[in-house]
């Protein structure tokens, strides 16, 4: 199996304002593999030769930073995904601008994140609502053993008749 990949770098800067932008990632992968269904294997028994043929095909995956994913069988169209979107932090990163300035020159902490702490601070790491394991067991229903795995099919057929039967 052969599989070429494209990578694609992406960097900027800004001089000005002390920003950079830096982006890698794997573009285009082609991967030659063999194609199910489509063989061919000759046998003679009398010469003793044998003739096998594996039909091959080229899968192409495409991704992009935009979160679009597209795959697909090359000369067969390619089909398109959307993947999600997910945030790895609750809350926007703060930071303060001086970090070496006095507290009084400092920005003020973002409200969500002052909530979050006062929060921490007054349950002093305990839930209000805690219950004991014994007490989340018994609202569960009772666990039963099973011995084979046609038992557990004749019962339940049986109280499904039942159940049937009175309506």
């Amino acid at each position: 199996m052969a599989t070429s990949e494209l990578c694609c770098q992406v960097s900027e800067e800004n001089r000005e304002r002390r920003e950079a932008f830096w982006a890698e990632w794997k573009d285009l992968t082609l991967s030659t593999r063999p194609e199910e269904g489509c063989s061919l294997h000759e046998e003679d028994t009398q010469r003793h030769e044998t003739y096998h043929r594996q039909g091959q095909c080229q899968a192409l995956v495409q991704r992009s930073p935009w979160l679009v994913m597209r795959m697909g069988i090359l000369g067969r169209g390619l089909q398109e995904y959307q993947l999600p979107y997910q945030r790895v932090l609750p809350l926007p990163i703060f930071t303060p601008t001086k970090v070496g300035a006095a507290k009084e020159e400092r920005e003020e902490t973002p409200v969500q994140l002052r909530e979050l702490l006062a929060l921490e601070t007054a349950l002093g790491g305990q839930c209000l609502e805690r219950q004991d394991v014994a007490e989340i067991t018994k609202q569960l229903p009772p666990v039963v053993p099973v011995s084979k795995p046609g038992t557990l099919r004749r019962t339940l057929s049986r109280s499904m008749s039942q159940e049937a039967q009175r309506g």
